[in-house]
């Protein structure tokens, strides 16, 4: 999932959060939902905001859903531009573009 950190925020790029899709699969839609439920903001159409308090929690809820096998890692990794600085707490989750 592409990725930035501006002002403090990790942004989630809206193209590539999961959509939820009534009567979808189980895992798509907790994985959607879950990460729905930590984010700052979450709105249709824009990318998800995620503070710094929250990061420990994203790291942990990628590396669980990574480990499931149900989710690519398209979709379980953060993908950061290459001159971007990875925060510690993430590295496990992140790759750069």
């Amino acid at each position: 999932m592409r990725a930035r950190i501006q002002d403090e925020i990790l942004y989630i790029h809206h193209e590539d959060v999961p959509p939820y899709k009534k009567g979808g699969s189980v895992v798509r839609n907790s994985y959607f939902w879950a990460l729905k439920s930590i984010a700052g903001r979450a709105s249709r159409g824009r990318d998800w905001e995620y503070e710094p308090e929250v990061w420990f929690a994203l790291q942990r809820m990628l590396l669980s859903f990574t480990e499931s096998g149900y989710l690519g890692l398209s979709e379980t990794v953060l993908e950061f531009p290459e001159s971007a600085e990875i925060p510690t707490i993430l590295r496990s989750v992140s790759t750069w573009a």
